[in-house]
């Protein structure tokens, strides 16, 4: 699995740092997305998925 963020839809919410901060950041410039580990494993694979789900800019997808 590995985690893709398209930037250009980023809204800059942090619902997804909010729900791992261990696999998200945000940047200090314009607070959109910055992927910390596209390729998670375990039980990062749900959180990541719960992400994908919460983001409200739909910036974040999964290739599986």
């Amino acid at each position: 699995m590995k985690i893709i963020a398209d930037t250009r839809r980023c809204v800059g919410a942090g619902q997804c740092v909010l729900t791992e901060p261990g696999l998200f950041d945000q940047s200090e410039e314009d607070a959109t997305v910055i992927v910390l580990n596209a390729t998670p494993e375990g039980e990062l694979v749900e959180k990541a998925r719960e992400a994908v789900h919460v983001c409200p800019g739909q910036a974040l997808s999964l290739e599986e």
